[in-house]
């Protein structure tokens, strides 16, 4: 049985056992007697027989009469499995958390000996990563104490792919922050050439770029990123790591909250 069918199978076990709840409920409630006073003895009533399992027509019958059933049983999985999630993944960064924050090949922006390390897995083809850049550029650039820790991930294709191994070719000339600046800046979508296009504006030996783009080193620090990722269990960018806790947010605001709250421990 894979991941999804099992999540389905445990959901739809979780309905039917509030919804038999319920119904026993239901009923045990109209069958309760009513006290008599001076009732008459009358000879032991039998053994009440247990309640059948309810076939599929009752449970029906239940679930569309009470619907809340399903809606409160589905939230209170979902927030479950969450808090499970996140458990599991607090765990995992702990045990990799020497990799996640000093990684030798991972690029710094900001104060490279800043006593707040913030990480982020990020694709250059993601939407989501691009409106985050504005945030993370004045997050920089407000707290001078601040390290960011830049990871690329290579989700979304062969673009994201060509973006991430650029960028850190042009880690080794010394430019990887002005070609993040630049592709992260960039209205409309990514291609090659305009890859190539933004790196020669940024100052960036193209021809040299594209040599190391294919360099041992860049090949080992985009794989082990992919695999660090998948060991801690990311799933979706952007995703940041700020004292070892996962913050997913679009918000400057609850970024600084969280770096201020991490400075006043």
């Amino acid at each position: 049985m894979n991941k999804i069918n099992a999540i389905y199978v445990s959901l739809l076990a979780l309905i039917i056992s509030v919804a038999c709840a319920a119904m026993c409920m239901t009923k045990c409630n109209k069958a309760a007697p009513v006290a008599e006073t001076a009732a008459p003895a009358a000879a032991p009533a039998a053994p009440a027989a247990p309640v059948a399992a309810m076939d599929v027509e009752t449970i029906r019958t239940v679930l569309n009469n009470n619907p809340e059933i399903v809606f409160n049983a589905m939230q209170a999985y979902q927030i479950k499995q969450e808090e499970e999630r996140q458990k599991a993944a607090a765990i995992k960064i702990k045990q990799n958390i020497k990799e996640i924050t000093d990684y030798e090949g991972a690029a710094v922006v900001g104060n490279p000996n800043g006593s707040v390390t913030l990480v982020e897995f990020f694709d250059f083809s993601c939407g989501y990563c691009h409106r985050l850049y504005p945030a993370l550029k004045n997050i920089v650039a407000k707290n001078s104490d601040v390290r960011l820790v830049l990871r690329e991930l290579t989700f979304l294709g062969p673009v994201s792919d060509y973006a991430a191994k650029a960028a850190l070719a042009a880690k080794e000339q010394g430019k990887y922050q002005e070609l993040w600046s630049a592709m992260m800046e960039n209205d409309g979508a990514l291609s090659e050439a305009k890859i190539d296009e933004l790196a020669a504006a940024a100052g960036i030996d193209v021809a040299k770029m594209k040599a190391d783009m294919n360099s041992a080193k860049v090949t080992k620090t985009i794989q082990d990123t992919a695999d660090l990722a998948n060991s801690i269990e990311i799933r979706g960018v952007p995703t940041m790591i700020l004292d070892g806790q996962i913050l997913q947010t679009l918000d400057e605001g609850e970024i600084q909250r969280r770096i201020d709250a991490m400075k006043n421990k």
